[in-house]
């Protein structure tokens, strides 16, 4: 079973090489693949050094022009996968909010489930670092997700996730209508949609070592009305 981890950069040359140094100590039979948007400080350059000497075909990169959205670049990266014959594709941020250390679980629970989440809203999962305003923007987007959509899944904005081949073969991602951080809520929707199962395992979200959050009060607005749009659309296809 070939697995690969999809890390999404933008300016985050301070975290990516201890990031993917800690992801092998933890799961070394995996492959990477760095999508990088270009980034002015030059992360994707680190990376290209990575490949060409420490991890050589096991590191892979696509550099992309310039800042296209977080939802656009999984996309690229599921299509990469599905091309290049991987069984288990997971995803998670390059900012060691989502840690290395629980990545031996996931690749443990996707052997009996179709998508596996990282859940900070189940039984021993959690937030840590977080202020009070943050924390209360993440429980009413769960708790609003999971209203107009009518799931019981309790983290729906979360991004760390693995997913089996068969379900992206499935959920038709190239059709996929978010770009922003909605991308995590719709991808487990037609997830949920298609009858595969998923399950939630606790992880503690910490927040980002170093750099600045890309999180912003028009990224969530735009979540907010992708979600709403998303319901819409199943109604008028039944």
């Amino acid at each position: 079973m070939k697995s690969l981890i999809i890390v999404a950069t933008y300016n985050e040359k301070d975290n990516i090489v201890t990031l993917i140094d800690e992801i092998y100590h933890y799961v070394p039979f995996v492959d990477i693949l760095v999508i990088d948007d270009n980034s002015p400080d030059g992360t994707y350059k680190l990376v290209e050094d990575l490949l060409a000497s420490k991890y050589k075909d096991k590191l892979f990169i696509i550099k992309r022009p310039g800042k296209m959205g977080l939802g656009t670049a999984y996309v690229a990266g599921f299509n990469w996968a599905l091309q290049n014959n991987y069984d288990n594709i997971l995803h998670m941020d390059a900012d060691f909010s989502h840690h290395p250390r629980y990545l031996p679980q996931f690749f443990e629970e996707i052997k009996s489930n179709d998508l596996v989440i990282g859940s900070r809203y189940v039984d021993g999962g959690g937030v840590k670092n977080w202020g009070l305003i943050r924390r209360i923007i993440s429980k009413f987007g769960g708790i609003y997700s999971r209203i107009i959509l009518g799931l019981k899944i309790r983290d729906l904005t979360g991004g760390f996730k693995c997913f089996k081949r068969k379900v992206l073969e499935t959920i038709d991602i190239n059709s996929l209508k978010s770009t922003g951080y909605s991308f995590q809520v719709e991808t487990t929707y037609k997830t949920s949609l298609s009858h595969f199962t998923i399950k939630e395992i606790p992880i503690i979200f910490e927040d980002r070592r170093v750099g600045q959050s890309k999180m912003s009060s028009k990224i969530f607005l735009e979540a907010c009305l992708m979600i709403i749009k998303l319901r819409l659309g199943t109604k008028m296809n039944k």
